[in-house]
């Protein structure tokens, strides 16, 4: 054991110093200011200004070289740095356009960052594992593949949480990743890094990937845009997981982003593009047509957590928006919602995490895993008492069902909770689409806008709120809507009396007793995000339906680029 540690030590080192190295031979020459118009543009502007031969590629790149690497400082949201291969991209980019005048396809010249668990050819892809180190891809993932067809260029790996399977960003072999707008709480998870650089403008787009929330947390944190689309309308081949045979809940890959319009770029390029196995359905971009009156449904709390007063306020915001441009928004009531987060708990736990933790080699277990990892081992007559205490005695009946429902299936009885799975995603068609005909519904992404760095470790339940949209495998973005404010944001007796059910000891640690996890004043000017949602198959619907959010709210309300500044060097 001494020994394996001990060449685990000199791994992280001999990785993190390679970083380093790689991070200060970036050329940053120039004043900051020269930079600014290459930052403050989006996607599609980048694009826009290339084919008119204002800009090139290089000149472009170079702004964000210089930009991530100041992310970097501020955040620690990198891990392989492929600055060197993308100056050589964009060099090509700019032969070819001088010597043709035509565009190599829609990303020409776009600088995009790679969530660390996508494989590009020549680079590590260890999702945190220092087992996983030093061993480059012979290949790209395909998505890697696709965007470079379309002349965009990969130029960094973001961070991570060990495993991914937390929505905080630590892990150690790169350490951890804090949020953009505050270094003491997380950026989320697991897309963390992505969302980190993307707020600092150290990336124009991005792509990550969403098991439980891992886009849209991360997202809702750090202020920008994602789409979590359906299973698979992008391409997963060449991707690397911790637990790639897993399928109760499949892990799905989407953008991530600074607007809407960017993600619609991303996907209007993207969708329908097939891979080497024939995994993607042969389903292009279709632009969608939305009726002029729409009819939303939405809600603030999720019958597991109350959203807190800043979440609260950016649904009704966005409800109040919609409805003054003439929009239908009916509050409803999602159905037995903590069912979806047993399902999940069940599903995710069916060997106790074994398999997902066989890479964790004498890497320490990262804190945020322990109650999800050890509660899953707990003895049956040990599961069984503290299923007892909370439900009878305490009335928390539903803590008590995620409890029992965590730890080793059988095949059979795995197969059974496939079936929970399939049941309930037919119960919430019948009884929210279908019943109510909603175009979309505006949800929370969590019970608070963000959350200390460790709270994860006592708070996993959180991902409830975006967990949902998993289990019934609806298309989801995530927008930002406004900031904390804490004139606007205080807790009330709402908040702070107890709940006259009872049924909900988490919901204490969020807003009662001495130090409670939601406090607007540190959270001060952070980000609070929604979730867009519409079902199956219809992200070009969510992502029109984005649109009209982002419209309604008010363009100029301080989200996209240039919307997070990086801290003033001392």
């Amino acid at each position: 054991m001494g020994s394996s540690f001990s060449s685990n030590k000199a791994i992280v080192h001999g990785k993190r110093l390679e970083r380093s190295r790689l991070l200060e031979e970036a050329s940053t020459s120039g004043k900051s200011s020269d930079r600014e118009k290459y930052l403050q543009a989006t996607a599609c502007g980048i694009v826009s200004r290339i084919e008119s031969g204002e800009w090139t590629a290089t000149e472009v790149l170079e702004a964000y070289i210089a930009r991530a690497v100041e992310a970097q400082a501020a955040t620690n949201c990198l891990t392989e740095i492929m600055f060197k291969d993308a100056r050589v991209q964009a060099k090509d980019l700019d032969a070819e356009f001088a010597a043709t005048k035509k565009l190599r396809g829609p990303l020409h010249g776009v600088p995009f960052s790679v969530k660390d668990f996508y494989r590009v050819k020549g680079y590590d892809t260890t999702i945190g594992f220092t087992q996983w180190a030093n061993d480059p891809a012979e290949e790209n993932a395909a998505l890697v593949d696709h965007i470079i067809a379309a002349g965009g260029i990969p130029m960094v790996k973001t961070n991570v949480p060990q495993t991914m399977l937390s929505f905080e960003c630590n892990n150690p072999l790169w350490g951890r990743t804090t949020n953009p707008y505050n270094p003491g709480y997380t950026c989320g998870g697991s897309s963390g890094g992505e969302g980190a650089i993307l707020a600092m403008d150290g990336s124009a787009l991005g792509i990550g990937s969403d098991i439980a929330g891992s886009l849209r947390i991360p997202t809702a944190y750090c202020g920008i845009y994602s789409l979590m689309p359906s299973f698979p309308r992008v391409s997963t081949f060449g991707c690397r997981g911790p637990d790639p045979g897993f399928e109760g809940l499949i892990a799905i890959n989407g953008p991530m982003a600074r607007s809407v319009e960017d993600l619609k770029l991303f996907c209007r390029t993207l969708f329908g593009v097939p891979d080497a196995i024939s995994l993607v359905p042969p389903m292009p971009y279709r632009e969608p047509d939305l009726p002029e009156k729409l009819k939303f449904g939405f809600y603030t709390s999720d019958g597991f957590f109350k959203a807190s007063p800043a979440n609260k306020r950016a649904i009704l915001e966005t409800v109040a928006a919609l409805r003054k441009q003439g929009h239908e928004c009916i509050e409803f009531e999602p159905p037995n919602v903590h069912e979806a987060l047993v399902t999940f708990v069940a599903l995710s736990s069916s060997d106790s995490y074994r398999h997902m933790l066989s890479s964790l080699g004498p890497d320490p277990l990262d804190n945020t895993l322990k109650l999800v990892v050890y509660g899953s081992r707990v003895p049956y007559p040990l599961k069984a008492l503290a299923h007892f205490i909370l439900s009878k005695i305490l009335d928390d009946w539903r803590a008590a069902d995620v409890i029992m429902a965590a730890g080793s299936k059988s095949y059979s009885q795995y197969s059974k909770w496939i079936e929970k799975r399939q049941a309930y995603n037919e119960m919430f068609y019948m009884n929210v689409w279908n019943k109510y005909g909603f175009d979309g519904i505006i949800a929370p992404v969590q019970a608070l806008p963000q959350l200390l760095e460790g709270g994860a470790t006592e708070l996993s339940p959180l991902v409830m709120s975006t967990v949902l949209y998993n289990v019934v495998q609806s298309s989801a973005g995530c927008i930002p809507v406004t900031r904390v404010d804490p004139e606007k944001d205080m807790l009330t007796d709402e908040w702070t009396k107890p709940s006259p059910d009872k049924t909900s000891i988490l919901e204490d640690q969020l807003y009662r007793g001495k130090k409670p996890f939601y406090d607007p004043v540190p959270m001060k000017g952070m980000p609070v995000g929604i979730q867009v949602v519409a079902k199956k198959w219809e992200e070009e619907k969510v992502l029109a339906m984005m649109s009209v959010v982002d419209k309604a709210l008010g363009e100029d309300r301080g989200f996209g680029p240039g919307a997070c500044r990086p801290p003033e060097k001392v």
